[in-house]
């Protein structure tokens, strides 16, 4: 290597980004639970980090709606309102349908390949019955969908509205019932994808969402009450 050759630094994520992920992650699997305080000495020492890009993630995590700021008293998880959810979440099963209808058009043969493969990973997760590892590729195959559509503003708009529904995503899925549905609506939506059915597959992601949130809306007065 020359000199005169630039090499490209590694990219190092800010310490807050770090946190606000594992604190996502927290919130959306119910480990901090909805009105719950979130308790900064006790959260640092089990991050492992000090309180300043703590309280940084508080902050990200209160632009997504996951955590309510109160004047002087610190923060709390907030908890899901029904009526946002189900707008947010007619918002979301347009531009996934708008998605799905690009990346049919889009979408090249290797990356649907890669799609199939983050499904068989989901699939092998869903055997064991782990919903944390089912999840996080889950959640991979509904953002290489978005991302493969080929049109950034659609990705960048989905990406902002899903921090805010993906606590109701993961909980739906606390129902057996619904998750062995939901694994047999992702085969359905990739054969549609495989085969280019442009139709096929806004119906299929669109009733996708559609479920999720009846089973989450009607599990929803007891768990916030609980």
């Amino acid at each position: 290597m020359t000199n005169t050759q630039q090499v490209t630094p590694i990219a190092r994520r800010p310490l807050h980004e770090e946190a606000a992920d594992r604190l996502r992650d927290l919130i959306v699997q119910g480990r901090l639970t909805p009105g719950e305080r979130l308790n900064e000495r006790l959260l640092s020492v089990q991050l492992g980090l000090s309180r300043t890009p703590l309280r940084e993630a508080i902050k990200v995590l209160a632009t997504e709606g996951l955590v309510e700021l109160l004047p002087n008293r610190g923060a709390i998880v907030s908890h899901m309102d029904a009526v946002r959810l189900s707008e947010s979440m007619v918002v979301m099963g347009a531009l996934e349908a708008l998605a799905g209808e690009l990346a049919c058009i889009n979408a090249t043969d290797a990356q649907v390949n890669e799609i199939r493969a983050l499904h068989y990973e989901m699939l092998a997760y869903h055997a064991r019955g782990d919903l944390a590892g089912y999840f996080k590729f889950n959640q991979a195959i509904h953002l290489k969908i978005v991302k493969y559509s080929g049109n950034t503003m659609l990705f960048n708009a989905y990406r902002q509205l899903n921090a805010n529904v993906r606590r109701a995503r993961y909980l739906a899925n606390l129902s057996r019932e619904r998750w062995d549905a939901a694994v047999r609506e992702h085969d359905e939506i990739l054969a549609a994808l495989a085969a280019r059915d442009v139709k096929r597959i806004k119906a299929l992601l669109s009733d996708h969402l559609t479920h999720k949130l009846a089973s989450v809306l009607a599990a929803l007065p007891s768990r916030q009450a609980a």
